[in-house]
């Protein structure tokens, strides 16, 4: 395995293991976080453990023209119960993904460190949050990074019945965007259209 030095750089991508591994260790700042996601690179590692950095040879993406809406939740966005929006609850959203249980376990990853990182880049305007109210409660959401016109998916939740489903709808219809990335395969965002691809053309349409 690779360690990273205080040099703000990342290993060729020829080095990946098979899992999906380019490198370990280095810090979460902002600067290192940035240039990560511009080249298709994210963090994902639990407490205690050296921060483990992925770039894995299949992505999980959502074209925003194949969006999956089903007769069920278009009947839920038209009732007009929930009320969504973007960049008011930013910490809220990121500790609500932080310690929501999950049955499959993810959302655990999410480290007192990661949490602090991402609220950093959420102050100079490059993470972003999409929060989902019932009754003026948080009920759902999700957070991520924004890199060109592509966002770079961390993590959601959802405390209600397709809180979670409604911000994720709500932000593949930003026009701005061309593609979402989901990093890795989900059965959840599969649903909603999103699929696997080749590093290399998510490479290529990332840096583009």
């Amino acid at each position: 395995m690779i360690w990273l030095s205080e040099k703000i750089e990342f290993p060729a991508y020829k080095f990946t293991t098979k899992d999906g591994i380019l490198a370990l260790g280095g810090d979460l700042s902002s600067e290192r976080l940035i240039h990560a996601y511009k080249n298709g690179i994210f963090p994902w590692f639990s407490e205690d453990d050296p921060i483990v950095w992925y770039c894995p040879y299949e992505r999980m993406v959502l074209f925003p023209e194949d969006l999956k809406v089903s007769k069920s939740m278009r009947k839920i966005i038209n009732k007009k119960e929930f009320k969504i929006t973007e960049n008011t609850a930013f910490e809220e959203v990121i500790y609500n993904c932080k310690n929501t249980y999950r049955k499959d376990g993810f959302g655990t990853w999410i480290t007192d460190e990661m949490e602090q990182a991402y609220i950093n880049l959420y102050k100079i305007g490059v993470a972003k949050s999409i929060e989902v109210w019932l009754d003026n409660v948080l009920v759902g959401g999700l957070y991520g990074l924004e890199i060109n016109n592509i966002f770079c998916g961390e993590s959601m939740f959802s405390k209600v019945s397709n809180a979670s489903k409604l911000a994720f709808i709500h932000l593949s219809k930003n026009k701005d965007y061309k593609l979402i990335d989901c990093q890795i395969y989900n059965e959840h965002l599969a649903s909603l259209g999103a699929k696997e691809i080749d590093r290399n053309l998510f490479l290529e349409i990332l840096k583009s």
